[in-house]
């Protein structure tokens, strides 16, 4: 017996439930189509071909996912640096610091350009 075969068991029932969930649904569901459910739905406001502000997107938007970005990363890099940290020595906690160094460098950019400040 390979010792792959149980992984590849699972795979293949992970794969037949997708299929046949897809199928079962497909056949017993209502087939009622109209005009409101082929709409593209946006949270409930009335979808328009252009953004507001004449098609421009905010700044906002990619000062909130800067955000997002630099204290997810932030997160991914130092919960395992937390666990192991009386294994690592000085040499971790001295690239830790220049990375948090970094991190407060993005953190100062997002709050001097606003994207702190909630309107």
């Amino acid at each position: 017996m390979s010792p792959y075969l149980p992984l590849v068991i699972m795979l293949a029932i992970g794969a037949g439930f997708a299929a046949f969930s897809v199928l079962a649904t497909s056949l017993t569901g209502p087939a009622r189509y109209n005009r409101a459910k082929l709409e593209a739905y946006e949270c409930g406001i009335e979808p328009s071909p252009q953004a507001t502000g004449g098609g421009r997107v905010p700044v906002k938007f990619y000062l909130i996912a800067m955000l997002f970005i630099v204290f997810d990363i932030e997160t991914v890099f130092l919960i395992p640096w937390a666990i192991a940290f009386n294994q690592l020595g000085l040499f971790a906690l001295v690239q830790v610091l220049l990375f948090v160094g970094a991190i407060l460098i993005a953190y100062a950019y997002v709050w001097r350009r606003g994207g702190l400040e909630w309107d």
